[in-house]
């Protein structure tokens, strides 16, 4: 097992994704809107499977002690600086969540829904009771539960599978497809926070990002066949979630066309 094994395992889910018919359906700024107000949740809770890496690959705990493989180290902590404290279209430094959330609030997409959010993830200190007590689609829910799942198991190899295969190989292609759907349908809106962001990600993801956690996942599994296998498993589930938050942001689109 190894990366090219992998990669045409999900073959199916990867395609399934980059020729979804939701990005054909991104049409007006209220579609833009229900987009970014689900899509802004998997772009929080990446920075959890981050910083799970983070934590169990180096040393986030005092006294520092050197652990694990320095090669490892490197590249998880470099994507940590760029994703935790990237430049932001204004040339301060921001989070790349934070960066999203100032784009929605540019082009008036709502944001109390992802900060109520948090305020009760906050409260609760528990994420599955506040994604169970969330009104997201079921989709959604799905989505962070299995992101929160596979950070609880612990697994590093699995944490790295579903930040790799699931979100960081997929998002230059992705984010492609929509900026051209965006800059075509919405001239008239102001998008350069947002159309910044997209930009911004495939730059890191294509030139660095998605190389770095390609080799994270080389170095996690070594030979071991049984986390390989795991790797592949985690890795088409992940993707599959990810189909169903494209169906759910797709179904809610339709829904708010039948109630006009």
């Amino acid at each position: 097992m190894n990366i090219e094994k992998i990669n045409t395992s999900i073959q199916s889910q990867k395609n399934q994704l980059l020729q979804h018919s939701l990005y054909e359906k991104v049409k007006t700024i209220d579609d833009l809107h229900t987009f970014l107000e689900n899509h802004v949740f998997a772009v929080w809770d990446f920075m959890s499977l981050l910083k799970a890496l983070q934590n169990k690959l180096t040393c986030t705990t005092t006294p520092w002690l050197p652990i694990g493989n320095p090669e490892i180290r490197y590249l998880i902590n470099e994507i940590v600086v760029a994703e935790e404290t990237d430049i932001a279209f204004n040339g301060t430094r921001q989070s790349h969540f934070e960066m999203y959330i100032d784009a929605m609030e540019q082009c008036g997409a709502k944001t109390t829904p992802i900060h109520d959010f948090l305020i009760n993830v906050k409260a609760t200190q528990n994420i599955f009771v506040s994604i169970k007590q969330s009104d997201l689609h079921p989709n959604v829910k799905a989505f962070l539960d299995f992101t929160f799942r596979v950070i609880e198991e612990g697994k590093a190899h699995k944490i790295a599978a579903a930040f790799t295969f699931g979100r960081e190989d997929l998002i230059p292609n992705m984010f492609t497809e929509i900026l051209k759907n965006f800059q075509n349908n919405f001239p008239e809106t102001d998008l350069s926070k947002l159309i910044y962001y997209f930009e911004r990600h495939i730059e890191l993801d294509t030139d660095e990002h998605g190389p770095m956690a390609m080799q994270m996942v080389i170095e996690l599994c070594g030979n071991s066949e049984q986390k390989w296998k795991e790797v592949e498993e985690v890795s088409v589930q992940a993707l599959e979630k990810r189909i169903g938050l494209w169906n759910a942001i797709e179904e809610q689109m339709e829904m708010r066309l039948e109630m006009v």
